[in-house]
């Protein structure tokens, strides 16, 4: 088990009741990428069937990325992949069917894990060098930049200290600064190639006879965007459903580009949470590779941990799935 020494919920009671848990030098507390990198390589060489993070959708991306590589360069097979909920957003908690992020709900899942975990193939999307469930330009990594800096200013303020849960803080970040700065700005052009297979553009009524089909070169999108977001799951964080067609083909992931701005997102919002919002500005791809090119630098996002500003992004299906720990899946027989 990987544990995020830096996520809010990773107390130091919390790692001695994991400690007491997991077997004896089973248990990893990474504070930094160093150490996460050192982690990686003892549990590649260790050869552990299983692995759990610890902490946010980032951990996961991180550790997920660092093991599979170095397995590949020493031809090692990959372990299976878990999650508990540590973090704040947690998009692969609602995926995987993970607990409520206190210490009971931990240590439920891995007595769950024990009994009633099945596990099941995760498809992951290949982003500078990181496999990602998810990422992003545009509203969403402006929203994460903002919420780190929200979150971060609720913990040193005393009188805040105790309401810097996810939902308040995302909300504050949402109504406080990123709309806002689409309300008074000017969004981001972009324009967006089919880099692989052919592409399809999922009808508003997702229909498959209605789907659009763009060849290998084609431009899929160009204007301007609120929101650039891809995934292979349907959730963003807060179980918000924002991918609603991810699951369509397995060959494909979900490009999701928004032109509307924050009159409309707000209007809306319950049926954009839901996953059940159509509309001429909002646009949905299926496709397995892309270039993005923006007309000025923009902040992308990579599994929810932003990573810094671009002015061009690739991203393909990677051709492997992950088998991750699904508390949704029937356990094996």
């Amino acid at each position: 088990m990987v544990v995020n020494g830096r996520a809010k919920q990773v107390t130091e009671p919390l790692v001695q009741l994991l400690d007491q848990i997991v077997q004896s030098g089973d248990l990893f507390v990474s504070r930094s990428l160093d150490e996460g990198r050192d982690i990686a390589r003892i549990i590649v060489e260790r050869g552990y069937p299983t692995v759990l993070t610890g902490g946010g959708d980032g951990t996961f991306v991180q550790m997920v990325s660092w093991i599979a590589k170095l397995a590949d360069a020493r031809g090692r097979p990959l372990p299976r992949f878990g999650l508990l909920k540590l973090g704040t957003g947690n998009a692969m908690a609602w995926v995987l069917g993970a607990q409520y992020k206190k210490g009971r709900g931990v240590v439920a899942d891995l007595a769950r894990l024990r009994s009633e975990g099945g596990s099941r193939e995760l498809r992951l999307i290949e982003v500078e060098g990181l496999l990602t469930p998810f990422g992003g330009l545009g509203a969403d990594a402006i929203t994460l930049e903002y919420h780190s800096q929200i979150r971060d200013l609720f913990q040193r303020t005393p009188v805040l200290k105790h309401a810097s849960h996810a939902a308040l803080t995302y909300s504050v970040a949402i109504a406080g600064r990123t709309m806002p700065q689409f309300l008074m700005g000017k969004a981001p052009r972009f324009r967006i190639y089919n880099a692989g297979a052919s592409a399809y553009r999922v009808s508003h009524d997702n229909n498959p006879a209605d789907a659009e089909r763009y060849e290998s070169g084609a431009l899929l999108y160009d204007g301007p965007a609120t929101l650039l977001a891809f995934s292979t799951i349907p959730y963003w964080g807060l179980g918000a459903r924002i991918f609603p067609f991810c699951e369509d083909r397995e060959d494909r992931f979900n490009l999701r580009v928004a032109s509307f701005g924050s009159v409309v997102a707000l209007t809306h919002l319950k049926s954009i949470w839901q996953g059940t919002y159509r509309g001429k500005r909002l646009q949905d791809f299926l496709v397995d590779a892309i270039r993005i090119e923006c007309d000025r630098p923009t902040p992308l996002q990579i599994g929810g941990d932003v990573v810094g500003m671009r002015e061009s992004v690739e991203a393909r299906l990677s051709p492997r799935p992950i088998r991750v720990v699904d508390f949704y899946s029937p356990p094996p027989v």
